[in-house]
């Protein structure tokens, strides 16, 4: 298909395709892309809980790792968000070339700081993994698993950029099969790594190295054999005013958002101070990463349908993309909240083993958590109409309220006042709190879309 073709497709995609429809073909490859994805970090959970048997302390490394996951999603996702959302509206103003150059422009920045954190990461390894909060019984094995994880960092930075820019140009299925893939094969290479070589939690390191590897591979395919809208290469690298402003200003809400959650992890695990308690938060979190990724990849097939609608002055398909999703979000994400609060026991049990201390402190997590569900779930919504539109204060503004303004200054007072249940439950109490700021920003944003449609008129 030419490109005039393929931008031609998107177009009748985006303005003339029921809203329901086209939110829901953008979402569905999201989701599973995102689901699988999730799989990476706990199916190494999983295999390593069975390795190290009734010792806590190899699960409880795997956790203190998703900070360092966290930091590298940090040098890619500002880049990613920022450029999806410059990216769509540009597109819907049909200025594909330049939506090229920012493409370009993201990509090569996300992987040169990519680079950096692996290089920074391996000189200064140990000193890392005990500012991530590893404890003297599981710091060899935070070590262990870091080290491969730091290797993959610049291909894994750069991937977020491609993902999102593929999900941008409304080629989600491509995001989806290279996320996918990858998420698959970890779960096959795990086993064999940990148990069949012998490598334990260093296997579990590898195989995720490998497996993003393999997906970098493939999201990198389309742009270089030019079955994409838009063009990825070194020509199109242009880091002018104009382009670095619109990416890091609308991005920025990303960069804070996954900031904040390095820090909190940070000052969460290294309150938590036995291996029991900090494996069972850890488990449970990767556990609730999967309603979380499928409300994430819901708001990801949202918000580049606002924000192309927005960019074709369609300001009534921007209204009707909104309420669609915050109703979904919300009935989605009680239902799912259901579901997981009774399998609570059950989920929790499949890397605890016998451990109850695990258990109990796993269960309590989970359950707190779901409780606030669906109101992160709209919240999450509103946060991805100010992205779409371009709002980059809305959106730094819920981006750090999740994790920094409605979390921090929680964290030491309910840990003194409730202890280790504190610290189990301080995520959802934040959740709920968040609605103070996300309620005017929707008000806010729906008064903004309603005086533009006016003014077309």
């Amino acid at each position: 298909m030419s490109k005039a073709n393929h931008s031609e497709q998107r177009r009748l995609l985006m303005l003339n395709e029921p809203i329901g429809k086209v939110i829901t073909k953008m979402a569905f490859p999201t989701i599973v892309a995102f689901l699988i994805t999730s799989i990476y970090s706990l199916a190494d959970t999983y295999f390593v809980s069975l390795w190290g048997g009734d010792d806590p302390a190899a699960t409880a490394a795997v956790s203190v790792n998703a900070s360092l996951d966290q930091l590298i999603m940090m040098c890619g996702s500002m880049l990613a968000m920022g450029a999806n959302s410059y990216i769509a509206r540009l597109l819907g103003e049909g200025k594909d070339r330049k939506a090229s150059q920012v493409l370009s422009t993201s990509f090569f920045i996300a992987f040169g700081l990519g680079l950096l954190l692996l290089v920074f990461g391996s000189i200064y390894m140990t000193p890392m993994v005990n500012l991530l909060g590893a404890t003297d019984t599981c710091r060899q094995y935070a070590v262990d698993y870091a080290t491969y994880i730091l290797i993959a960092a610049p291909f894994m930075s750069a991937s977020f950029v491609m993902n999102q820019c593929l999900r941008s140009e409304g080629s989600a299925t491509l995001s989806m099969i290279g996320m996918g893939f990858g998420g698959i094969l970890n779960c096959i290479l795990d086993p064999i790594f940990i148990f069949q070589l012998d490598m334990g939690v260093k296997g579990a390191s590898l195989a995720t190295a490998i497996s993003k590897l393999v997906s970098f591979s493939i999201l990198i395919f389309p742009y270089v054999f030019k079955r994409s809208l838009l063009r990825l290469s070194l020509r199109h690298f242009r880091p002018t005013w104009d382009i670095i402003k619109n990416v890091t200003s609308v991005g920025s809400s990303s960069l804070f958002r996954n900031g904040l959650a390095v820090i909190a992890a940070i000052l969460l695990n290294n309150l938590a101070d036995s291996d029991p308690l900090l494996a069972g938060l850890g488990v449970s979190n990767k556990i609730m990463m999967f309603p979380f990724c499928i409300i994430l990849g819901f708001g990801n097939g949202f918000q580049p349908v606002a924000g192309f609608n927005w960019g074709a002055r369609r300001y009534d398909r921007v209204q009707e993309s909104y309420r669609f999703s915050g109703k979904v979000a919300l009935i989605g994400a009680g239902i799912m909240a259901l579901v997981i609060a009774l399998g609570s026991d059950l989920l929790i049990q499949l890397f605890s083993g016998t451990d109850q201390e695990m258990r109990k402190f796993g269960m309590f997590c989970i359950i707190t958590q779901c409780v606030a569900l669906p109101i992160h779930a709209w919240v999450a919504i509103v946060n991805m109409f100010c992205v779409g539109l371009g709002n980059a204060k809305g959106a730094l503004v819920l981006s750090i309220a999740r994790q920094g303004t409605c979390f921090l200054p929680l964290l030491y007072p309910m840990s003194w006042i409730f202890g280790d249940y504190g610290l189990c439950s301080i995520q959802a109490l934040a959740d709920v709190l968040s609605l103070g700021f996300a309620i005017p920003l929707a008000i806010s944003m729906c008064k903004k879309v309603r005086q533009a449609q006016q003014i077309s008129v």
